[in-house]
């Protein structure tokens, strides 16, 4: 079982990772060959159109929390999404669907889960225009960290579903809510033998115990002279 430290910084992460990813999104051309970039140029730039898109992709690498459950790369994940153009870009709202598998954190057995995450993310034109802003100067620049930006009318969805599918993953999975793990002393899985347990002694009596265990030896050892004396003698007397 991973200690929960470990999860603590997800949101971190996350965050760290996806203003990276927003950061270089201007300096690099998308592929409108990509199965997560997606097209905007039939909304027009109109206010109020719509466009639905289903698709089904090849899962990327690294959906999920490392070494403990995550959907798998290359398997199947279905996207429904909803595209509306506003004023400042383009409002893509949407459900990914897909199968998780990882590891009960209790008993390590195999874990499968079907996954639904839902996100919501808007992507600004470049050329927005942000003279309505009413936060400080500060505040902007860090609101500017954190924008998506369209590039050609294009956007990547990846970063987007990336944090909607870790977050929506359980952070330590289980088999079963009931799951009993396994046996911290020789790691026998207890839910197959729920009756198992060890004799535990405690170590402030291990001496004694020990010092029973002499004068136990000592009392037989005792005994068997003494049977053997008596018995000789008996011989003796019938001689």
């Amino acid at each position: 079982m991973l200690p929960v430290s470990v999860f603590s910084l997800t949101r971190q992460e996350l965050d760290l990772q996806r203003s990276v990813k927003a950061g270089t999104a201007l300096n690099t051309r998308l592929d409108h060959r990509n199965p997560l970039v997606f097209d905007t140029h039939e909304l027009g730039r109109r206010p109020g159109a719509m466009q639905r898109l289903s698709r089904e992709i090849e899962t990327p690498a690294d959906f999920g929390l490392v070494g403990v459950i995550g959907v798998p790369e290359g398997a199947p994940l279905k996207l429904n999404l909803r595209l509306e153009s506003v004023m400042e870009g383009v409002l893509v709202t949407g459900t990914a669907r897909a199968s998780a598998v990882g590891e009960c954190v209790r008993c390590l057995e195999a874990v499968e889960r079907e996954l639904k995450a839902d996100f919501q993310e808007m992507f600004s034109y470049p050329d927005a225009d942000d003279r309505n802003r009413s936060a400080e100067p500060a505040d902007d620049a860090e609101d500017d960290e954190d924008t998506l930006f369209l590039e050609d009318g294009l956007f990547d969805l990846e970063p987007v579903l990336r944090d909607a599918v870790v977050l929506a993953l359980p952070m330590q999975p289980v088999c079963r809510e009931d799951c009993l793990g396994l046996c911290p002393d020789c790691g026998t899985s207890l839910n197959d033998d729920p009756d198992h347990h060890h004799d535990a002694v405690d170590i402030r009596w291990a001496a004694l115990q020990g010092l029973v265990t002499d004068q136990g030896d000592e009392k037989d050892n005792m005994s068997g002279t003494a049977s053997d004396g008596v018995q000789g003698a008996a011989e003796k007397q019938e001689k």
